[in-house]
């Protein structure tokens, strides 16, 4: 469908680029503007500190920000038919209240893995971390919010964004909507909004954040087929020492949308799709979910029968070595 919208569009020669969708991204991002703001006023406030954290308390705050970037990801447009999913509230005064609604939590994993890469990490080498985003507007701002505290902290020293290549999925990043964004939050009144904008655009032209487009990713393929047909990106992301999919678009195709046992491991599911070491940051939306505890899923089900399907719980599913 969304491949068709786009097909009917460019056939006039008059357009070369026309979203759709634009004005419902458009709108998350000015109705979440009191959440954007003490977003970025708490991550300007950690970078002017970040050299006087112990790795304890910086460890804590990358799980902050992971956290915010997993119920960043419950704003999707595609399931509110367009209308508005705003951010209205601070979600940084509701972290503690939702941890009980994380289902499989591998954020230490991910801790272990950047922090020794940052440990043993040459002088001239990189720690490439590959984001492979999904909605614009608020989530896309979390993001971001993460993926500079990556460089902040030195976790990462390289963060590459794969985003759409059409109007996708309603509220899908593409990159008119990726600079547009930081555009916007650039030649924000806020000191500290207007800062992170400054900082972003920055990054990008030193070739610290690297936005790619593929085609692949709005193809009908589950992941696993990338390197029969899409080689060139599955060798791009076996470059990464870190591989973060959002959303629950990119976990139905890493997992082949398959109707599987819950508690088929999550390795198994990915039917050998293992480019980099990856993790799924993801509010369910779908019916889809492996990896849990034998009889979780069942209990889950007999309780709430809509609980994967309402973005109340949210997951951080790691593959790759430990």
């Amino acid at each position: 469908m969304y491949r068709r919208i786009h097909e009917a569009i460019i056939q006039s020669p008059l357009i070369d680029y026309f979203d759709v969708f634009k004005e419902s991204k458009e709108q998350n991002f000015y109705g979440s503007q009191e959440s954007i703001i003490a977003l970025c006023t708490h991550l300007q406030q950690l970078i002017r500190t970040i050299e006087d954290l112990d790795e304890n308390q910086l460890k804590d705050e990358f799980f902050k920000l992971l956290q915010i970037s997993l119920w960043g990801n419950k704003c999707d447009l595609s399931l509110s038919g367009g209308e508005s999913s705003s951010q209205n509230t601070n979600v940084l005064n509701s972290l503690e209240d939702l941890k009980p609604f994380i289902l499989l939590n591998d954020m230490e994993h991910l801790w272990s893995l950047l922090s020794n890469c940052k440990k043993t990490r040459e002088k001239a080498s990189a720690t490439r971390v590959y984001i492979v985003l999904d909605n614009s507007g608020f989530e896309l701002v979390t993001d971001l919010i993460l993926a500079d505290f990556l460089l902040s902290s030195e976790l990462a020293t390289e963060v590459h964004f794969y985003g759409k290549t059409i109007p996708w999925f309603v509220s899908d990043t593409t990159i008119h909507d990726f600079n547009w964004l930081i555009e916007q939050v650039k030649h924000s009144n806020h000191k500290w909004m207007s800062k992170c904008g400054t900082d972003w655009e920055e990054y990008i032209k030193m070739g610290k954040w690297v936005y790619h487009n593929h085609i692949f990713w709005t193809l009908p393929h589950e992941y696993c087929a990338m390197p029969q047909v899409a080689p060139d990106l599955y060798a791009e992301l076996q470059k990464a020492h870190l591989i973060l999919f959002k959303g629950d678009l990119n976990y139905r195709k890493l997992t082949g949308d398959r109707k599987w046992e819950f508690s088929v491991p999550f390795h198994q599911a990915l039917n050998g799709f293992h480019p980099a070491p990856l993790c799924t940051i993801r509010a369910l939306k779908a019916e889809i979910q492996v990896g849990l505890q034998p009889g979780q899923g069942e209990q889950l089900l007999a309780s709430e029968p809509s609980w994967w399907t309402t973005g109340k719980y949210g997951i951080f599913q790691y593959d790759g070595p430990l």
